[in-house]
């Protein structure tokens, strides 16, 4: 039997080249993302690990506790604990390390990196351990500053340029003195570091004197846990916390394989979907290569085979399937992985050097999925094929379903698709995140309930479709007829791409409604013309807001300061505003009261009354952040949303208590307007300061919705690789049905139907099919939109559901055209089969 099953395959190698290619194209995305996130990983794990190299111990402040009506504070390191640090017996250095964000333009005034990676440091002495100097001088002085090699050569700066940065405040132009080189990850991802000397640095980030982390070097022979235990016996108990340097490295490779186990995990989801549709085509493989097979297989179990040995064959033929189909995705696996970092590269994302990295896991894993899924696939045409009895096989009498058979699994599809519809509609009344887990359990039954109930929807969908193929003459007549013949076949070929659509087009009708609903948000609750904020999100310097409100044409501003305060126990964050212009800025629904935010009166979001039971006229205490306590009134309660909530208060009452005010952003009116000529004022009243922001409310949706469409955009590319094995499915389905109908088309050959009329036939067939896939997936990818969009809306008061036309028009548009390119090759083979030895066929 074994040699048998062999000999089987090496008889249908072209039958099972559409079965290896679609599995082999879902290993070798499956074995792609692992290779390419263990790159990356890898990558980043060993660049971080060599910034420890000069770190024994970090010395880091301990965050005190809040007490009562006391904030919580994060005491400073000063220079006396710097120097306690370097004279512990076995410590061989000490450095103080200081941080904040930089900004730095390029030569035509653009931020350089990322706004959240965009970081500045202290330079220790004249020869920095940390950071070895490749070209010129260690800074000296605020004229002077130090750029990263890598950010050198992206913004074009060599040693002696005049570049424009920014910290808290104006911009300044300080010459670069040095080019040095680092391991810092930040700088691999594509950010950006600036380094001044120590006392520049503590005065620009506002720590004069302290610094955020002591790193003590350890003498020759001593660990880094006995200079730990010295350390922590030497400084203050309670106020600082010291770790080593392998437990940092630790740590940060920790953070850098959870950061990418995110993106691991949405890759191999699409990897799964692609593996998912592959298996319906395998399925459908190996059903059409059994039944073509009755006979054969009827006659060996004349002779003796059991009916566990006939499973057996059928089971031999999918691992020698799977095992080629995962040896090849592998190859190819890696290869993919190998252009994705390239890719990486040439879209100016900065990975760090390291070799391609394919561990065992990865091979097994690709080896397993091959192998599996093909197995999975193929047992049950093995089993029913060898439960068909030895006479009834030789005589054709298994051939058509029983009436009892498809009653049955019409009625386990109806419970199904039911019992998915019920799950996911109950799941749309759950608040939060509680009905995530119930809809995706729904949605997967549904889907699950429509794939088996797909025979049994082809008939009267397809013969809709049946009036416009009749103006295709016979050949449009016959095709709606062929596709039903076998409607298990055409549901499993029809479901590949429907699984596919159903995704892109509910992920589209999501990232439609909610861009809808954040501009009609921003429209709804924002009068002001502009928003402005820094570019990493840190907060402004109270200064900023002083220069909008004096600039030309400026009518009204208003910085929003967030500052902790304690009520009732707990920690609450308050908002200041400007009292007086607030209510000419926002737009906010009042619920109870007055929009009034004048010395101790104050405005509420509705969700935080309602959790400390307020409402207009009641009456609280607040402890601010320097334990000082006032006694407020709510003067009214309002609608929050996702761009404006929470407790709103005077900043003339607030600021007094703040050690430190610092903006959020700062809200704008002009008298005109929105409008380039008023933007670009208000960008040279800041000096154009590369580290600010100038958005309107335009820009400001845009930068809310960006995250939707990343996800989208990836999710047409990586649903690419569902719809290209759906394509192979097709096309190995309409291959087949060709061989098995040779005899039949070449009797229309015979009685007159040309060659041209015959491909007709075959393509429109294929048409049918695709489209059927096409209006199932569209239909439930809306129906699980508007599922999803009812779970968000009970957080996004704006939500709206916009179902987009032309998009679902294009969609469809691909289905066909997906059925039009699939059967490109079928329809020429069934067209060039020679009529006579087609009758002549068995």
């Amino acid at each position: 039997m074994f040699r048998t099953a062999l000999r089987n395959v090496l008889a249908h190698k072209a039958r099972l080249l559409m079965t290896v290619l679609a599995v082999m194209l879902g290993v070798a995305f499956v074995s792609g993302t692992l290779v390419f996130t263990n790159t990356i990983s890898d990558a980043f794990q060993n660049s971080s690990a060599k910034g420890f190299d000069h770190v024994d111990v970090a010395v880091r402040p301990r965050a005190q506790e809040a007490k009562g009506d006391r904030v919580a504070q994060r005491p400073a390191l000063s220079r006396k604990l710097l120097e306690q640090s370097a004279k512990v017996p076995g410590a061989a250095s000490a450095i103080g390390v200081v941080e904040g964000f930089t900004a730095l333009a390029d030569k035509h005034g653009a931020l350089v990196g990322d706004g959240f990676r965009t970081e500045g440091g202290n330079y220790w002495g004249d020869k920095d351990p940390r950071y070895p100097l490749t070209r010129g001088t260690a800074p000296h002085g605020p004229g002077q500053v130090a750029l990263d090699a890598e950010t050198a050569r992206r913004a074009g700066y060599r040693v002696g340029d005049t570049v424009r940065i920014s910290v808290d405040g104006p911009v300044l132009t300080p010459k670069v003195s040095g080019i040095f080189t680092t391991d810092d990850g930040n700088v691999a991802a594509g950010g950006s570091l600036t380094l001044f000397d120590t006392a520049t640095a503590q005065r620009l980030f506002g720590k004069p004197g302290t610094y955020d982390e002591i790193d003590v070097e350890a003498r020759p022979g001593v660990t880094q846990s006995a200079l730990k235990a010295r350390l922590d016996r030497a400084l203050p108990h309670g106020l600082v916390e010291t770790t080593t340097g392998r437990r940092l490295a630790d740590d940060q490779a920790k953070a850098i394989a959870d950061s990418m186990s995110g993106l691991r995990q949405g890759l191999l989801v699409f990897a799964g979907i692609a593996l998912f549709v592959g298996t319906f085509i395998i399925a459908n493989t190996f059903t059409m290569l059994v039944a073509q097979r009755t006979k054969e297989l009827a006659l060996l179990r004349a002779v003796g085979a059991s009916r566990r040995q006939v499973t057996r064959s059928v089971l031999v033929e999918a691992f020698v399937v799977g095992a080629v189909a995962g040896v090849t995705g592998l190859g190819l696996g890696v290869g993919i992985g190998a252009g994705l970092r390239s890719l990486m590269g040439s879209l100016d994302v900065t990975v760090p050097d390291g070799p391609l990295v394919v561990t065992p896991g990865t091979v097994a894993a690709a080896l397993a999925v091959g192998v599996l899924v093909t197995m999975l696939a193929a047992w049950l045409p093995g089993r029913r094929a060898a439960k068909i009895p030895p006479v009834a096989a030789m005589s054709s009498v298994h051939a058509r379903a029983t009436t009892k058979s498809l009653v049955l699994r019409n009625t386990v599809g109806a419970l199904l698709a039911a019992a998915g519809v019920a799950v996911v509609l109950a799941a749309t009344r759950m608040s939060g995140d509680s009905g995530q887990a119930p809809m995706g359990f729904g949605a997967v039954l549904l889907i699950i309930g429509v794939f088996v109930l797909t025979p049994l929807l082809s008939r009267p969908l397809i013969a809709a479709a049946a009036p416009v193929l009749r103006a295709f003459g016979v050949a449009g007549r016959l095709a709606p007829q062929n596709s039903v013949r076998n409607p298990r076949r055409t549901a499993a070929t029809a479901s590949a791409l429907m699984i596919g659509l159903t995704l892109i087009t509910g992920m589209t009708v999501m990232a439609g409604s909610l861009q809808t609903s954040i501009d009609k948000m921003a429209a709804a609750a924002i009068r002001a013309d502009y928003i402005v904020s820094m570019a990493n999100g840190n907060e402004l310097s109270p200064d900023v807001a002083k220069k909008l409100a004096a600039a030309d044409g400026v009518t009204a501003a208003s910085p929003l300061r967030n500052a902790a305060s304690r009520i009732g126990g707990r920690t609450e964050f308050l908002t200041g505003v400007d009292g007086a212009t607030i209510g000419k800025l926002t737009d906010l629904p009042v619920r109870t009261g007055s929009f009034t935010v004048a010395r101790d009166r104050v405005v509420v979001d509705e969700k935080t009354a309602k959790s400390y039971g307020w409402k207009a006229g009641s009456a609280f205490t607040v402890a601010y952040e320097d334990g000082r306590r006032q006694r407020l009134t709510v003067a009214g309660t309002y609608d929050g949303n996702e761009l404006i909530r929470g407790i709103m208060i005077d900043n003339a009452v607030l600021t007094p208590h703040l050690s430190d005010p610092g903006d959020m952003q700062v809200m704008v009116k002009t008298s005109g307007g929105a409008s380039p000529s008023a933007k670009d004022k208000l960008v040279k009243a800041l000096g154009a300061n590369p580290a600010i922001k100038v958005q309107d409310k335009k820009d400001l949706s845009q930068q809310i919705a960006q995250v939707f469409t990343l996800i989208l955009n990836m999710v047409y590319g990586l649903l690419a690789m569902a719809v290209i094995v759906a394509v192979l499915g097709v096309i190995n389905t309409l291959a087949m049905s060709v061989f098995e109908r040779s005899q039949e088309i070449g009797m229309l050959r015979a009685i007159g139907l040309d060659r041209t009329g015959v491909k007709r036939m075959v393509r429109l067939e294929s048409l049918v099919i695709s489209l059927f896939g096409g209006v199932l997936g569209i239909g439930l990818g809306v129906f699980f939109g508007w599922a999803a969009g009812e779970l968000v809306g009970a957080r996004m008061p704006t939500y709206e559901l916009v179902v987009p036309w032309a998009r679902i028009a294009v969609f469809l548009l691909l289905a066909g055209t997906v059925g039009v390119l699939a059967a490109l090759w079928p329809a020429r083979r069934a067209a060039r089969l020679n009529m006579l030895s087609a009758i002549k066929a068995e």
